[in-house]
């Protein structure tokens, strides 16, 4: 960690301290909130205090609630799980509200400085973007629970949680207020709805790795400590951060759930339910465990700074649909089995296996050659977790295609600038470029030509295989790297003699 870096994160906590202690200089409202527990019947009772400043009072509050949240494709319609609205003054009179939309909420204020909004949200749901409370624990998806004024994303929130007694835990990416404190405060929604929470009295770890604060909270830790998760972890972290250069946060919140579905992306924090025992059956799922770890690891670089444009400034209210998710999902499918191997986690044989496994799942069926790797990211929102008995005769999975693309892609820039460039650069280069210099997203023609601009001249068959349907000369690309595809199973596996062009190849990409 350099000096410069230090003295940022200081800083960063000094602030949140400093916000905490009710000093919330932004706006003309202050906005609290308090989320009790309902432990038998799954609610969320949350109480929102609005406190207009100033002395001067607006006629209407309009309230939001996100109908999606950002790393899930697909709108979730939120409010479905709202019930018994109600809109009191500070002296417990009732306001008049109505509902305008599906998620939103107009509450007239004209008469009142202060009004505090209470509602009941049902959770009980096992996946990683929806709320659940039970007798043990509650998971806290925030863009679920959480209302913002209208329009005013931007604006700073605090959020406190009544638990039960018997509870001692509060994990989170984001920090308290006070130490052991179950206040927090965001510096604006964005934050609050990309901070998931986990409250109960699960395992909880805190260690620091290479100057960064990192906290475990495993729901059902069984066999964590026997496997050495920590250690790979750390070795999954390190060679990130030497393949990116940077480290994107200040401190770093893993959050592993028990049974359940699915994982997701945070902004200094990742949320993933498991099987419930770290106790894996086999080397190959024991693997297969940690790529779905290093995937939502990785996604803090690819996503949530290197995002495609569409996806910034974020619209709760409707769908942001891009041609550029298979960038940020699929080339995130290839870093895994890169970033494994490069840990020296996974053997050479368990990294192609790994990639194997996402070309298996598109390669057998016909649906490539009815939707291309452009329009299945453009129209995720209309297939996200489609279960249609067709769908893999029909269209084409980005998760699945994206990752081969990004090693044919990651083999041709290679091969045009004789090993002195590669993928690796791309992703430095839309890292440091958009996220870090311009602080915005890159438009798919800002992509392409980055990717020319470092292989030299432009990937026009690459381009052609991501935006048609086109059939793909595997061989073309894989042979000259020492691989090769094996069509009895579909999998990618090495040469067993490479000529001595191949092993720079498989030597270059760590594959030897």
């Amino acid at each position: 960690m350099t000096g410069k870096n230090c003295i940022r994160s200081i800083l960063t906590i000094l602030l949140l301290q400093w916000m905490g202690h009710g000093v919330m200089a932004q706006g003309k409202y202050d906005l609290y909130y308090s989320v009790g527990l309902d432990t038998a019947a799954h609610y969320l009772n949350v109480e929102l205090t609005y406190t207009q400043k100033g002395g001067t009072n607006t006629d209407e509050l309009v309230l939001n609630m996100p109908v999606w949240t950002p790393g899930y494709y697909e709108i979730l319609n939120f409010p479905k799980h709202l019930c018994d609205f109600a809109a009191k003054d500070a002296k417990g009179n009732r306001l008049t509200w109505r509902k305008d939309g599906m998620n939103r909420w107009r509450v007239q204020t004209s008469d009142c400085q202060k009004a505090t909004i209470t509602y009941r949200i049902y959770a009980n749901k096992r996946d990683v973007a929806s709320s659940r409370v039970d007798g043990s624990a509650a998971f806290i998806a925030p863009a679920g629970v959480f209302m913002h004024v209208d329009g005013e994303i931007n604006h700073p929130v605090s959020v406190t949680f009544q638990m039960p007694s018997s509870w001692q835990h509060i994990s989170t990416g984001l920090l308290p207020n006070t130490k052991n404190g179950h206040t927090f405060t965001a510096k604006d929604f964005d934050t609050l709805y990309d901070s998931p929470f986990l409250l109960g009295n699960h395992y909880v770890k805190e260690f620091e790795h290479e100057g960064h604060p990192y906290t475990f909270a495993i729901e059902t830790p069984d066999g964590i400590e026997e496997i050495g998760f920590e250690q790979d972890f750390k070795r999954i972290v390190s060679t990130t951060t030497q393949l990116m250069g940077d480290v994107p946060y200040n401190n770093y919140c893993l959050i592993h759930m028990g049974e359940g579905g699915g994982g997701l992306e945070h902004l200094n924090s990742q949320a993933c339910y498991t099987d419930g025992t770290y106790r894996f059956p086999s080397r190959r799922s024991h693997v297969k465990f940690l790529a779905f770890t290093t995937h939502e690891y990785f996604h803090l670089y690819n996503v949530k700074c290197i995002r495609p444009a569409e996806l910034w400034p974020i619209d709760y209210n409707r769908e942001a649909i891009t041609p550029m998710l298979w960038v940020s999902e699929g080339l995130t499918c290839y870093y895994e089995f890169r970033l494994l191997r490069n840990a020296g986690i996974a053997t050479p044989e368990e990294a192609l296996e790994l990639l194997s496994t996402y070309f298996s799942l598109y390669a057998p069926y016909d649906g490539q050659h009815h939707a291309s790797l452009r329009q299945s990211s453009y129209d995720i929102w209309l297939n996200f977790m489609n279960n249609d008995d067709n769908e893999r005769d029909v269209r084409v999975n980005y998760y699945f295609k994206g990752p081969v693309i990004g090693l044919l892609m990651d083999i041709d820039i290679r091969r045009k600038t004789h090993q002195q460039h590669s993928l690796d650069d791309v992703m430095r280069r839309l890292y440091q470029k958009y996220y870090q210099q311009l602080q915005r997203g890159f438009t798919e023609e800002e992509f392409w030509t980055e990717v020319a601009d470092i292989a030299g001249q432009p990937l026009t068959d690459i381009r052609r295989l991501v935006d048609t349907t086109d059939d793909i000369d595997y061989d073309s690309y894989l042979r000259e790297a020492g691989l090769y595809v094996n069509t009895a199973d579909w999998s990618i596996r090495r040469v067993e003699k490479p000529n001595k062009q191949q092993r720079q190849f498989l030597k270059a990409m760590n594959m030897l």
